[in-house]
């Protein structure tokens, strides 16, 4: 195999943030005096993490109650599952096409860095539009960035090793509302200290995309690695 051409930047990288963290413009942790509905509101909704994880949407029950606890600490998700989440998972395909295509315009054999960026995903309540009723009450949308080394070999195949983050600065956004209930209330809990913000992270690495087939995949153990195949095989 040759060595790979000098490159300005990673394949994949044009239209990807360099940094996750997206602000908002609620007031400072602790800034505000909590009123007596404050106080109630955060009573109540301390009530829902457990018939959450009774009704099996545990995601969205551990985000909520992190959020209550106001400890301010990042919060670590299961990035597995969240890949095979079918909008994530999708998304992460098309860039991963996008890698292969770019690595084959090159023209030679060789290893090449790939990178993202940092990509904005939503995610809806109904699984048949992809979502999860489980991760949008969770996150709601996120942003996620996958990177690692794309290989041309001799025989114009092309395997992809990569690493897939997410991110999620975890908030109510002040004057935002979602089917008619207002967000601007339960950021009062931050702003009051009576919750807190937090980032939401996670990781996995020991991707492998080693499938030109188009279609919806899924990362099945083999060897050691989590290697991306076409859903329906096996």
């Amino acid at each position: 195999m040759g060595t790979s051409p000098t490159r300005e930047e990673p394949l994949g990288r044009s239209g990807g943030r360099a940094e996750p963290a997206i602000p908002n413009d609620n007031a400072a942790h602790a800034s505000l005096p909590a009123r007596p509905r404050d106080r109630v509101l955060r009573a109540a909704c301390v009530a829902v993490p457990p018939l959450w994880s009774a009704l099996g949407v545990r995601h969205a029950a551990g985000t909520l109650r992190h959020y209550l606890r106001g400890t301010g600490r990042p919060y670590r998700v299961d990035a597995r599952a969240l890949l095979a989440v079918p909008a994530v998972r999708e998304d992460v395909d098309l860039r991963l096409r996008e890698w292969r295509e770019a690595a084959r315009v090159l023209g030679e054999p060789g290893a090449y860095a790939a990178d993202s960026g940092w990509r904005g995903v939503l995610i809806t309540r109904r699984a048949r539009e992809g979502g999860s009723a489980d991760w949008w009450l969770a996150l709601r949308g996120a942003q996620y960035r996958i990177s690692g080394t794309v290989r041309v070999h001799e025989d114009g195949s092309v395997v992809s090793d990569y690493r897939f983050q997410v991110h999620k600065s975890w908030n109510f956004d002040r004057g935002e509302s979602e089917f008619g209930v207002p967000f601007t209330p339960f950021a009062r809990l931050h702003e009051t200290g009576l919750a807190r913000e937090f980032t939401v992270v996670g990781e996995v690495d020991g991707l492998v995309d080693c499938a030109d087939a188009e279609g919806p995949r899924e990362s099945r153990p083999r060897g050691g690695l989590l290697v991306d195949t076409p859903a329906s095989e096996g």
